[in-house]
């Protein structure tokens, strides 16, 4: 299926990318590693099902070094020992910040304090942000059925010059 629409091609859409993008800047900015900033934007991005957005953060992380080991398993973080609890606490944030509607209360106490316990206020401020802006951009890319596949790193911040 091709996507519905071209959110590149159009002047309001890349007006607002824009405006997106300078907001992800300020994330990507911050003293917020950016593996974690990667690994959370996968996670949320798995859950969504947005495939471009898997498919950016992907290929962002590994183009940063991240290891192909460790992104085959941000799926199964849990599961998993190549994630330190820093990074673990980052990847529930994004979990239960993504899946506001599965539970009541949110986002845990539990893993709100394991997210204080890692985190500087300002790295809570850019992580609290990054996973408000990756459900956004995932819900962007999932509604114009925006694919997958072509992605190259770098390609993004070139098409919003």
């Amino acid at each position: 299926m091709d996507a519905r629409f071209d959110m590149f091609a159009n002047e309001v859409a890349v007006k607002f990318a824009k405006r997106f993008a300078n907001a992800g800047l300020v994330i990507h900015q911050s003293s917020l590693p950016r593996s974690t900033q990667e690994l959370v934007s996968l996670r949320a991005s798995q859950i969504n099902g947005c495939g471009w957005c898997i498919d950016m953060h992907t290929k962002e992380a590994a183009a940063a070094g991240e290891t192909a080991v460790r992104l085959h398993l941000v799926a199964a973080w849990r599961e998993s020992t190549v994630f330190s609890e820093a990074e673990q606490a980052a990847l529930a944030l994004a979990e239960e910040g993504t899946r506001l509607a599965d539970a009541q209360e949110g986002v845990s106490d539990e893993t709100w304090a394991a997210v204080r316990k890692h985190y500087d206020d300002d790295q809570v401020a850019a992580l609290v942000a990054l996973v408000a802006l990756i459900n956004a951009a995932n819900r962007m890319a999932v509604i114009v059925h925006q694919r997958g596949g072509s992605y190259e790193p770098g390609m993004f911040a070139a098409a919003l010059g």
